[in-house]
């Protein structure tokens, strides 16, 4: 009997499951662009890259979302001004919150009663949580959804490659020195394994201009980005330099391609943008160029 009523659960469950990846796929559907941003490294400014890479999409004119699908540690909505703030359900399903910038947010860390609770999943909850949150946000059309995922090549990424089966590209963020090149190879294999498209590799805090010389000084080291991308051969889209105020920019909220438009560091990350559309256009073509052929 309690056989029975197991095997019954567990059909239920499965076609939950099944309803809610349909339901996802048909949200997702009204996206033209979908990234995810990953490294397989933390503390290289993943996050720092991904919410200013959609700012200054957003600066374009383009319609822009962002998914925070780093569970245990959520930030994202700080960098758009949104922490602290409560997302809430509509008619049409989860209504993301619009940050500095226009751009549409959703984080765990909206769903949360306050800053200081943790939420101690195991890998089964963590997977759950992002299929029901991709089965209920209503983004509307976007031009693109940028998803943050945390460092690793884990449950949250593999769980976000095997929902978003579309996935346009990956931007891979690394730093400098050797050790973040050794561990970010990673993240590079992981997505050749799942098939999902390499826009290519971003070099975050890959100098510091001194602001009274003008002298160029490498603090974390020189050269890891490039051999990283002669050894995978995926190409370097941009070099990001580092600025005293990126710390005080996340603190007020607002993404720094926004608050320091005129910067260095500013006008690589405006750049990052164009060699991303850039990326995708090249990545499209192929495509294209199959289909007119086989017609």
């Amino acid at each position: 009997m309690s056989s029975a009523k197991e095997r019954e659960a567990k059909i239920q469950t499965l076609r939950q499951v099944r309803e809610q990846e349909e339901e996802a796929r048909k949200r997702l559907s009204q996206i033209k662009y979908k990234l995810v941003i990953l490294s397989g490294k933390g503390g290289v400014g993943k996050s720092f890259v991904t919410a200013n890479l959609a700012a200054a999409l957003a600066a374009k004119g383009f319609q822009v979302g962002v998914l925070d699908a780093d569970v245990h540690g959520p930030s994202i909505p700080k960098m758009f001004g949104l922490h602290g703030q409560a997302i809430y359900a509509g008619p049409a399903g989860l209504l993301p919150l619009v940050g500095v910038g226009g751009v549409r947010v959703v984080s765990a860390d909206l769903m949360l009663p306050d800053e200081e609770t943790a939420l101690i999943w195991r890998g089964p909850m963590k997977t759950g949580f992002i299929r029901e949150v991709l089965s209920m946000v209503a983004w509307g059309p976007l031009d693109f959804l940028l998803v943050d995922l945390p460092p690793g090549t884990g449950d949250e990424p593999l769980t976000i490659a095997q929902l978003i089966k579309d996935l346009s590209g990956a931007i891979v963020v690394t730093t400098p020195n050797d050790l973040t090149r050794i561990v970010v190879k990673k993240a590079i294999t992981f997505c050749k394994q799942l098939k999902v498209p390499l826009l290519g590799v971003v070099n975050n805090m890959s100098h510091f201009t001194c602001p009274v010389c003008g002298t160029k000084h490498y603090i974390f080291g020189q050269g890891g980005a490039t051999r990283l991308a002669e050894e995978t051969g995926v190409r370097v889209l941009a070099e990001i330099p580092i600025d005293p105020r990126i710390g005080e920019s996340v603190d007020n909220g607002v993404p720094f391609v926004l608050a320091y438009p005129d910067t260095e560091t500013a006008k690589s990350l405006m750049s990052l943008a164009d060699k991303v559309l850039e990326a995708l256009k090249a990545e499209a073509k192929p495509s294209q160029e199959g289909s007119s052929n086989s017609q």
